[in-house]
């Protein structure tokens, strides 16, 4: 009986010629029958790919022989290429589109000059010793701010992003000035967009950025929510949300009647955008599953 996987990975290195990857990321999953989003920059790749376990191990076997990936740390995670609608795979200037590519820098190690990786343990023992020394650590949220409305680190600090491409100005802004000479730790889903978002913070006088290594996807492999995690991840494929065990807590809220929520939906306004969270009863009518306020777009 086949058992069905999604891996999550991404590797910073140089990659001289990003459409000749893209062409043979395609080929390789289009043999396996995997389906999936894959992107490619000259700056590396990242990928989130499901199907047949089988199908997925070989699937990275063959993505390791490219020896800028041969190192990619690979997270496992339950689901099925079905999760995916398509296999997508394309050739960007940034693997994650904060709108600099000409600003971050890497070579065959990574990200150069980047925040300091800490795996979930040292993440402890890192707030166990600020503290013990009347310092706070400052978590930093490097996601859209809609994803953090189900899950996040206690006491986070949230961006007011609704796109990654929103982050430059909001760092530009001033608001967070005053966390410049506080300790910082960065996290997002599976690393890659604290990757580039520590060496963003870095370049603007951040003088203390960590970054959790391999992100909320390894903290919650390690700690389940025993841990400083509390709620739901938003992960981007049919699943919407996944949980790290049957203890999460349910953080996020119904648009409409504030009930418990970790489900987001579509508006039934078909001419509307947005993602909201519903409880079951208001999502299982038309008339409620709608923005209470009026659609705006």
């Amino acid at each position: 009986m086949a058992l069905n996987k999604i891996v999550l990975f991404y590797g910073f290195t140089e990659v001289p010629d990003p459409e000749a990857v893209r062409l043979w990321q395609r080929a390789v999953c289009e043999k396996l029958g995997l389906k999936g989003r894959i992107l490619i920059s000259k700056d590396g790749i990242n990928a989130t790919v499901g199907g047949d376990i089988r199908d997925l191990k070989q699937y990275l076997k063959t993505t390791r022989e490219y020896a800028g990936f041969k190192n990619v740390d690979v997270k496992w995670s339950d689901g099925t290429g079905e999760d995916f609608p398509r296999l997508s795979v394309k050739a960007r200037e940034e693997i994650v589109s904060f709108g600099a590519p000409g600003e971050l820098k890497v070579d065959e190690n990574g990200v150069v000059g980047g925040g300091t990786h800490l795996k979930p343990e040292e993440l402890h023992e890192l707030v166990a010793a600020k503290e013990s020394s009347g310092e706070e650590v400052v978590f930093f949220d490097g996601r859209n701010a809609f994803e953090a409305q189900i899950g996040k680190f206690r006491n986070a600090v949230v961006p007011d992003v609704a796109t990654t491409h929103d982050f430059i100005a909001e760092l530009d802004s001033g608001k967070y000035d005053d966390l410049k000479d506080k300790p910082v730790v960065t996290y997002c889903t599976g690393g890659v967009r604290c990757e580039v978002l520590s060496s963003l913070m870095v370049n603007r006088g951040f003088k203390e950025v960590y970054q959790m290594d391999g992100g909320i996807v390894r903290y919650g492999e390690t700690f389940k929510d025993k841990g400083l995690w509390e709620g739901s991840l938003y992960v981007f494929d049919k699943r919407m949300h996944m949980e790290f065990s049957e203890e999460a807590k349910e953080i996020g809220h119904c648009i409409r009647c504030s009930s418990p929520s970790n489900k987001f939906e579509n508006c039934s306004n078909p001419s509307c955008r947005y993602l909201n969270l519903y409880c079951a009863d208001c999502a299982s009518e038309p008339a409620t599953l709608q923005c209470p306020q009026g659609c705006t777009a």
